[in-house]
């Protein structure tokens, strides 16, 4: 059975089903959790020009998928150009960072399994991150 956008929002769906790349685009934050399962968590981001993720090393596996600017993947030590269109999957214990290299704001989605950040919290700032010492709680979105 398939639901127009109307029907579908009178069900209470488990699940995240909506336009990854719309929200990633519009996303002018940070890092925005938009969802939280037991073994993965989805998150957008925004870099502004010339900022980084910063160096990190997570013992857990991550995704990165570019929609919108270009920038540089650095995994241990190795430099890669990517701008929209380019996944970049980062294995855990790869010390990594991503680079926003471009003039316009670098517009990402990424995936974390296991989750790693509080269900919901927003940083607006690289500051704000940094600020926090927030992890992943054991709360989902469900």
């Amino acid at each position: 059975m398939v639901l127009d956008a109307v029907e579908a929002r009178l069900i209470v769906m488990k699940g995240f089903v909506q336009d990854i790349e719309g929200l990633a685009i519009r996303n002018d934050e940070f890092r925005r959790v938009l969802y939280t399962a037991k073994h993965c968590q989805l998150v957008v981001m925004a870099l502004k020009p010339k900022e980084e993720i910063g160096a990190e090393v997570h013992q857990l596996d991550q995704f990165f998928r570019v929609e919108e600017g270009a920038g540089e993947a650095l995994l241990d030590g190795v430099r890669t150009a990517i701008h929209a269109g380019f996944a970049v999957v980062v294995p855990a214990g790869t010390n990594h960072n991503i680079i926003n290299t471009g003039s316009v704001p670098l517009k990402l989605y990424t995936l974390y399994a296991p989750p790693n950040h509080r269900d919901g919290v927003v940083h607006r700032t690289r500051a704000d991150a940094e600020g926090d010492t927030e992890h992943f709680d054991g709360e989902t979105t469900e």
